[in-house]
């Protein structure tokens, strides 16, 4: 019903080429986030699949039928805004229904859908009031609500989120994760944050500079980043990276004289290697020894963990390491940490991981 297929979807804006040849299958009844920093091509690939943005080449299906010739009203699509976009002087009910009113559905029809998205939406007892009595959760919700009455095949999300306050993001987030398990329709969501894109997805688009880096479930893009990009953007803090000088065996001689030995991988891995990758929890720490010896200069205290910035000998870029429930170090504190061998990720001199490891054993 809402399966979306792109091929080799281009788009230039001038001499200005924005997405760059893109492939991607996304199931019926996917959900889907396109994520990536700014100016990486995520909202212009949404506005492509709408048919708000005419592609320079390539095709767009949905359910095997070409699409990209089609006007947006034809696709079968509905799509929600960073803005709310509400009628203000119209009520939630005349504002979730107005769309069908115009298309000349009939009113029953029209009043049957608005009552049964305000049921999956909890806007029953809102019906009557005006945007300006509402909060911004609420007026989100309408703008949802406003999507689900025209039944569409696939939900198009562009940061919708973005406009409310971290409470209330955490909220929405489930109440659309919700939705999207009672409706089962396919869903493209974009977003800049990576959290929400981490918590929502079946599966993720990596965008970068209009083209993907990678698609593939949370965990996976986690533990198996496919190249550099990917495995510094995500993770939060990011991963840590380290240049290799050289190497002997599965021996490696870092950057600021620091050494590890890699006994899980190969010579010929670690020959090849140009950067080694390790995520903050991927350390051990302690006041005394230690395979790396520092000083403590910035303490983030979250509670259940602390990030602690630690300054190596020789290399200008703090290391970052998680502490689970960590209260004993403070600022100026000499600390050694000792990375995990078997949870770190090597890279070769295009940024292309090489052989991704079976995660194990992560502290």
């Amino acid at each position: 019903m809402g399966a979306i297929k792109l091929d080799n979807v281009r788009k230039s804006f001038g001499q200005v080429d924005v997405i760059k040849g893109i492939d991607l299958d996304i199931a019926d009844g996917e959900f889907v986030v396109f994520v990536g920093p700014s100016g990486c091509g995520k909202s212009t690939l949404l506005r492509l699949i709408a048919g708000l943005e005419d592609i320079t080449r390539g095709s767009i299906s949905i359910d095997g039928e070409r699409v990209d010739t089609k006007e947006p009203a034809d696709r079968h699509i509905a799509m929600v805004f960073q803005s709310y976009a509400l009628y203000p002087h119209m009520s939630v009910r005349r504002n979730i229904g107005f769309g069908l009113k115009i298309a000349g559905f009939p009113k029953a029809q029209v009043e049957a859908k608005i009552e049964e998205a305000a049921r999956l939406l909890e806007l029953t007892p809102l019906l009557d009031r005006r945007p300006r009595d509402l909060s911004g959760g609420q007026r989100q919700r309408v703008a949802i609500g406003r999507a689900i009455v025209r039944s569409p095949s696939a939900f198009l999300f562009d940061e919708p989120l973005s406009n409310l306050d971290a409470a209330l993001r955490v909220q929405m987030r489930m109440e659309i994760i919700a939705l999207h398990d009672q409706l089962r329709r396919t869903m493209i969501y974009v977003t800049h944050d990576q959290v929400e894109a981490m918590t929502m997805a079946d599966r993720i688009v990596v965008l970068n500079g209009g083209k993907v880096e990678q698609f593939d479930t949370p965990v996976a893009l986690y533990d198996h980043p496919a190249n550099r990009f990917v495995a510094g953007f995500i993770g939060s803090p990011r991963m840590n990276f380290l240049d290799i000088e050289r190497a002997e065996g599965n021996r490696l001689w870092l950057e600021g004289g620091l050494e590890i030995t890699l006994p899980d991988r190969s010579a010929a891995d670690c020959t090849r290697a140009r950067t080694l990758g390790i995520r903050p929890e991927h350390f051990t720490h302690s006041a005394t020894g230690g395979a790396w010896q520092g000083k403590v200069v910035v303490t983030e205290q979250l509670g259940s963990d602390a990030y602690l910035h630690v300054a190596l000998p020789g290399r200008r870029e703090h290391i970052v390491l998680r502490g689970v429930g960590e209260r004993d170090f403070r600022r100026g504190d000499a600390i050694g940490l000792t990375p995990q061998p078997g949870l770190c990720h090597l890279f070769d001199d295009a940024g292309t991981t090489i052989r991704n490891i079976p995660l194990r054993g992560a502290a």
